[in-house]
């Protein structure tokens, strides 16, 4: 099958070696140049045969992730920390550059491949410190906002880097060579913005309306790698415009869709490059070479870290700013392996070289989890350096949080859940992840935290402490039972709402302490089954009954944990079975300030209250001696002549009936 199978023989080994990373809490994508090693020339057994015909797909991959970093790219996400970002990032690539320069001529390099290994030392990694923070629960903090603010820099930096370097190979040829490049460059941007943004959003509203799922990926795939085909065939790089269409259509209204259309795709293509990466990795050249190796991994990453904790303390990071950002980001980043593979194709650096920066980065990657743990070691230690940072919030109340209910997620269904707690006047707050979304929260005015909710350190900012109610709305069960966990902890009083994607998964929130759980599929089944039903003149009773029922048996796990749900649904039964009315009660009603036995209502009226209402709070089956009184709203059922009798029974002194409602 030839390069079919190699592609099958990848996939498959990519998989379980990203699971050993996922059980490991490594990134996935160490487990994808683990596969590549593993079928690579340089070990023994499965050999992938054409790694040429690979490599030339890993192009593909590497368009797609820069396309994909202009989707998501925005200028917003820059804002916060846009000096240290913008000004600060430059410095340090350049200062990172130098110092890969000096260890180049200390090495015996030539200019040029010591010039090479500076520029390759200077990127991070975007997706090793993004897994990071997610496991150890820094997003959402100044720190975490300075390292990806400097990474969204350097990851464009990497643009122009593909268009310089290859220059320098022949000055005298290559400076005019290079300056008309970066005139093309610059044409192609201008055109692209202004053609782009008019014409891209456009075509693909044209496409939207098609309803077409499959039509929709396939144009942004086309997108993107077609205007990259266009600026390869006019001399750029094929990843330069990729990036640049990326970059034009997130500022439509169909980039957040672009973007999560094609991931998948860009993360299959990404997984050929990464493992194309792994393949070129000789583990016997670690073993010829390992004091070298060890020497420039020590040399340029605890280099790289100072610089970065210098500039960030120079550009006002105090507290454990500068310490979380150097050990974050000595690693040498993914990007390192485009511009590396480039300079090789072009002649740029020797293999030696190649295999020796290759062999470093791969490192630095699995030792930053490790490497940057040491941060958190220091945040647990010292608790007075972690209240100098805040996570970042948006209508917070004057006089703190007490008594609110915290909303975990700011999609759809979060959004709707406060927008009603809003009109109840009832104090909240929602947690979200996703900035775009938590940017829509803060322009709707909605109280809003900024981190992952399932991190004790968010939960706190959220005021978990003193908050009555948590609701749950994210659907992942992993990460559902983190946030359980963390906020019974915290609280225990705390009343949880969760949301369950699956019948089964209702026993484990159970489990975990959660009071309730919503199935919102089976929610809407029930809308949608109770909107046909009416249409097709079914009784509204016996539809109230049946989905009662349905709705009690799926949720029966929770009701012997919670009374007050059971005799709730029963209630309702008990409203469609039966010819209930509802009587408020008047102040001048002979029934205020008397009990159900004084007022004689079952002889009198041959009608029985069977609840009442007082405060916001149900009273089901009172007996004889409940004392009513005004105000109170009473449930009451019987025959009409008999809901007759108790609505004159309730006639106020002035001769008014009171208000009975069916």
């Amino acid at each position: 099958m030839g390069l079919a199978t190699d592609i099958i023989l990848i996939i498959v080994f990519a998989f379980f070696c990203g699971l050993a990373a996922q059980r490991l809490k490594q990134p996935i994508i160490l487990g994808y140049i683990l596969a590549g090693v593993l079928l690579g020339p340089y070990t023994g057994g499965l050999t992938v045969s054409g790694t040429h015909e690979i490599e030339l797909l890993a192009e593909i991959g590497i368009a797609l992730l820069l396309f994909a970093l202009g989707l998501e790219f925005s200028f917003k996400d820059l804002k916060p920390v846009k000096f240290v970002a913008l000004i600060g990032t430059p410095i340090q690539m350049l200062l990172t550059m130098a110092l890969g320069y000096a260890v180049g001529q200390i090495m015996g390099l030539d200019w040029k491949s010591s010039l090479w290994l500076g520029a390759l030392a200077s990127f991070s990694s975007t997706m090793v410190l993004l897994k990071t923070l997610m496991n150890q629960g820094w997003l959402g903090t100044l720190s975490s906002k300075v390292m990806i603010g400097m990474l969204i820099v350097q990851d464009l930096a990497v643009v122009p880097m593909m268009i310089v370097l290859p220059e320098l190979n022949d000055p005298v040829v290559g400076l005019p060579k290079l300056g008309f490049a970066l005139v093309k460059a610059a044409v192609f941007l201008a055109s692209m913005i202004l053609l782009g943004t008019r014409l891209l959003p456009w075509l693909m509203a044209r496409i939207a309306r098609l309803g077409s799922r499959e039509l929709f990926l396939l144009a942004i795939a086309a997108i993107g790698l077609g205007v990259g085909y266009l600026t390869y065939l006019a001399g750029l790089s094929f990843a330069f415009g990729a990036f640049v269409a990326g970059m034009v259509l997130s500022e439509s209204d169909f980039g957040h869709q672009a973007l999560s259309d094609i991931i998948p795709l860009r993360d299959i293509f990404g997984l050929l490059f990464f493992s194309s990466v792994g393949m070129l990795f000789d583990p016997m050249f670690l073993v010829h070479h390992f004091r070298e190796v060890c020497w420039l991994l020590a040399v340029l990453c605890v280099g790289k870290g100072i610089i970065f904790a210098v500039l960030s303390r120079l550009f006002g990071y105090r507290n454990v700013v500068p310490l979380a950002v150097g050990l974050g980001l000595f690693q040498i980043g993914e990007f390192s392996f485009v511009l590396a593979r480039l300079g090789l194709s072009t002649g740029s650096i020797d293999q030696d070289l190649y295999a020796l920066i290759l062999t470093v980065t791969i490192i630095s990657m699995v030792l930053t989890p490790i490497v940057s743990g040491q941060t958190a070691r220091l945040y647990n230690l010292r608790k007075r350096w972690f209240r100098h940072e805040q996570l970042e919030s948006s209508n917070m109340p004057r006089n703190g949080l007490s008594g609110h209910v915290i909303i975990l997620g700011a999609g759809r269904v979060g959004l709707e859940i406060a927008q009603i707690l809003k009109r109840f006047d009832m104090t909240h707050v929602v947690v979200e992840l996703d900035h775009r979304r938590f940017e829509q929260a803060k322009k709707a005015g909605i109280p809003a935290v900024y981190g992952d909710a399932s991190q004790e350190i968010v939960l706190e900012a959220a005021g978990l402490r003193d908050a009555a109610q948590l609701i749950v709305t994210v659907p992942d069960l992993v990460t559902t039972r983190a946030i359980i966990q963390n906020a019974k902890r915290d609280n225990p009083n705390l009343d949880i709402i969760a949301r369950s994607t699956t019948r089964e998964h209702l026993h484990d929130m159970k489990e975990l302490g959660a009071d309730e759980a919503v199935l919102p599929e089976l929610e809407a089944s029930l809308e949608m089954s109770r909107q046909s039903l009416l249409r097709l003149h079914k009784s509204p009773v016996e539809i109230q009954r049946h989905t009662d029922r349905i709705r009690q048996e799926f949720y029966s796990v929770l009701a012997d944990s919670s009374d007050e749900y059971r005799e709730l649904v029963q209630f309702r039964g008990a409203e469609q079975q039966f010819d209930l009315q509802w009587i408020k009660v008047p102040p001048t009603s002979p029934l205020a300030g008397k009990s159900i036995g004084e007022s004689n209502i079952r002889k009198a009226t041959g009608a029985s209250v069977v609840g009442v209402v007082r405060n916001g709070l149900l009273k089901t089956n009172p007996d004889a001696a409940y004392v009513l009184e005004s105000g109170d709203l009473v449930a009451f059922i019987g025959s009409d002549e008999d809901r007759s009798r108790f609505c004159r029974l309730s006639r106020t002194e002035a001769g008014v009936t009171a208000d009975c409602v069916a």
